[in-house]
């Protein structure tokens, strides 16, 4: 996306329409745990991806265990607490302030260019995603266990 487009498009994210009817919170359809699974919104910004750094973060959540549902340069990733630890795992906006080993730790050049955006709450990625994405276009996955980072890459 464009300098312009991107933030016209931001700016909709925090008040986008919600679609009626669609939940953001899904619980694992049988036998699973009872945890309620969250999914978060994910955005590779225009830096990130002219630096080639998509996969980088896409690895990174897989890696976490968080499943893909959806995306168009966009991502939709489900999982246990996702939203909260997917903030953890980017770092502080501010990349000065952000701790190595988180996304903008390893790889934001300035506060303007800090590579990625996450929903910083349920509620907010809900109207995010809906901005984006209709229910349609994301997975439910019939294999819910949660998939930990011991996993072989």
């Amino acid at each position: 996306m464009g300098g312009l487009l991107w933030r016209s498009a931001l700016r909709g994210l925090r008040g986008g329409p919600r679609a009626p009817g669609w939940s953001l919170l899904v619980r694992p359809s049988s036998g699973g745990p009872s945890w309620t699974r969250e999914r978060t919104l994910v955005a590779v910004k225009p830096d990130g991806v002219q630096r080639r750094l998509v996969g980088d973060v896409i690895q990174r959540f897989e890696r976490r265990g968080f499943t893909l549902v959806g995306m168009k340069m966009l991502q939709v990733w489900e999982g246990y607490n996702v939203v909260r630890a997917s903030r953890a795992m980017i770092g502080h906006t501010d990349s000065a302030e952000a701790a190595p080993g988180t996304i903008r730790g390893d790889f934001s050049i300035h506060i303007s260019r800090n590579v990625i955006h996450a929903s910083d709450s349920v509620e907010g990625a809900q109207r995010e995603i809906q901005l984006w994405f209709q229910s349609s276009e994301l997975v439910s996955w019939a294999d819910t266990a949660p998939h930990g980072s011991t996993h072989p890459a």
